[in-house]
């Protein structure tokens, strides 16, 4: 891999890790284009991706870095120092319950299925177009269906358990994270700024593990002549993460995921012909 080759799919890597264009499937395509994916060795590109998401984590952290000061002090205050009934709960308090609850989930099902996301399967290109489409249709149907009529301080547990379930869909390659999780809170009746945001504030718990078990993991697949592209490609999926994270929540004030449905649909297919027509 070349610092240019690492330059490319940090910036994949950060715009579409928050975008609900499913960042696995859009580094996975590059990956194969340039010939980076050893079939051999799946697990080598997956801890690869897995810790250049901590570029990404430090952009939701510095982003939501305001939201981040004042829900561990608060759930602190209101659970250890002073308990207070979680009714009676400050919204920053019970936000920090509800990420708790909504993490829950992945944790489990990402311990199970350990082996079954570092294999060959998370690498086919046509599961990533079923994701892609599959995902697609579903995020569709939540636009047209959501009442889109809470705000963050409406979310409640049940919200918080259904939207860290869809969480873990984002399991299989193509569906996005960012996407099962916001077609999750449109369903519950999220508003589409609030799905983002809540969406964002949930993927925390799980990058952080992920990209941390991966570093350790990773040095049985990782030598000292990737270091450099590891780092390099980790900043820069830190860099466009942010922005992306900005464009979207301030996209979703005024439009629909339509463009997105729509993209994710166009790749699925040309991916599918793609193969049709490389595979005869």
């Amino acid at each position: 891999m070349s610092i240019i080759e690492a330059i490319i799919l940090g910036i994949i890597q950060g715009l579409t890790e928050f975008i609900p264009i499913s960042s696995t499937a859009h580094l996975t395509i590059a990956g194969h284009l340039m010939g980076l994916i050893d079939p051999d060795s799946p697990e080598k590109w997956t801890a690869f991706i897995a810790i250049i998401q901590l570029g990404t984590l430090v952009a939701v952290l510095f982003y939501f870095r305001t939201d981040l000061y004042r829900i561990p002090k608060s759930f602190l205050s209101e659970n250890l120092v002073k308990r207070t009934p979680y009714k009676e709960q400050s919204y920053e308090s019970r936000m920090g319950w509800l990420i708790i609850i909504g993490t829950i989930p992945i944790v489990m099902v990402g311990l199970i299925l350990k082996d079954f996301i570092e294999g060959s399967f998370t690498k086919e290109l046509n599961v990533i177009a079923g994701s892609l489409i599959g995902l697609a249709v579903i995020l569709a149907a939540a636009e047209k269906l959501s009442k889109r009529t809470k705000d963050m301080k409406a979310i409640a547990i049940k919200d918080a358990i259904i939207i860290g379930i869809a969480q873990c869909i984002a399991l299989i390659p193509g569906s996005s994270r960012s996407g099962t999780t916001i077609t999750a809170g449109l369903f519950m009746g999220l508003n589409r700024e609030t799905a983002a945001r809540f969406s964002f504030l949930l993927s925390i718990p799980a990058i952080l593990a992920s990209g941390l078990l991966s570093v350790y993991q990773a040095l049985v697949y990782i030598d000292g002549s990737d270091a450099i592209n590891l780092i390099v490609a980790t900043v820069f999926s830190g860099i466009s993460g942010y922005y992306a994270i900005d464009f979207l929540i301030n996209f979703l004030k005024k439009h629909s995921t339509f463009v997105f449905i729509y993209y994710r649909i166009a790749l699925g297919i040309i991916i599918y012909v793609a193969l049709m027509y490389f595979s005869n």
